[in-house]
């Protein structure tokens, strides 16, 4: 996938809105393969609701939203599972952990589907973000910003063309945020992607090619 573009698109919960003053809703915005995005927003401005339409985890929304050209709303189940296994990876804002298992195990279940990193690669990004010692700790007793560095290493557990980062380094350090932004950066690079983070004040420095508020 190359190209997603939103045309006139906008959450059906501000349709009767007059107020909104936007760089992405009711515009026609178009995300590049291989280019890097900041989405800044104010809380209740639909930031996470952006990511879900894109993922078609949602569909309330007006307008179109289209990957190299076609529209979403037409894709099938299967369509769907296709691009979410291949295309696109998500750091959701929530994480969607499994609290229950371990740290290695919440990435480890994934990387066994895909096939796509091997143990080194995954030992390594521990190593770097400082959570070597919680690789056997259940994520349920973990802080909210260990477990978002363990979310991220789970998210690049698979290929894709698009990396989205829902408000990824809400609850980290200067440091391990620019970590992060190393990791991410060089495995988009490695694979070609584009990445597509979001803020609601603190964000991610990265190199970004363009800015939208939201």
């Amino acid at each position: 996938m190359n190209r997603i573009q939103l045309v006139d698109t906008l959450p059906n919960v501000f349709q009767n809105r007059t107020d909104l003053v936007s760089d992405i809703w009711q515009k026609e915005v178009t995300f590049e393969k291989g280019r890097i995005y900041l989405v800044e927003a104010n809380s209740g401005t639909g930031k996470s609701s952006l990511c879900s339409y894109i993922y078609g985890y949602r569909h309330d929304y007006q307008g179109k939203i289209l990957f190299d050209g076609e529209d979403i709303r037409k894709y099938a189940v299967a369509r769907w599972t296709e691009i979410r296994q291949k295309h696109f990876a998500l750091l959701w804002q929530e994480l969607r952990m499994f609290p229950e298992l371990t740290a290695w195990e919440n990435v480890d279940i994934k990387n066994k589907l895909t096939g796509y990193q091997t143990k080194e690669q995954i030992l390594a990004w521990f190593e770097m973000l400082g959570i070597t010692d919680k690789l056997n700790a259940k994520m349920g007793r973990m802080s909210f910003g260990q477990q978002q560095r363990v979310a991220l290493i789970r998210a690049l557990c698979q290929p894709f063309d698009f990396l989205f980062v829902d408000e990824p380094i809400s609850h980290l350090d200067d440091t391990n945020a620019a970590i992060m932004g190393d990791i991410m950066t060089t495995e988009a690079k490695k694979q070609g992607a584009g990445i597509i983070t979001t803020s609601i004040g603190k964000h991610i420095e990265l190199p970004y090619d363009q800015v939208f508020n939201l």
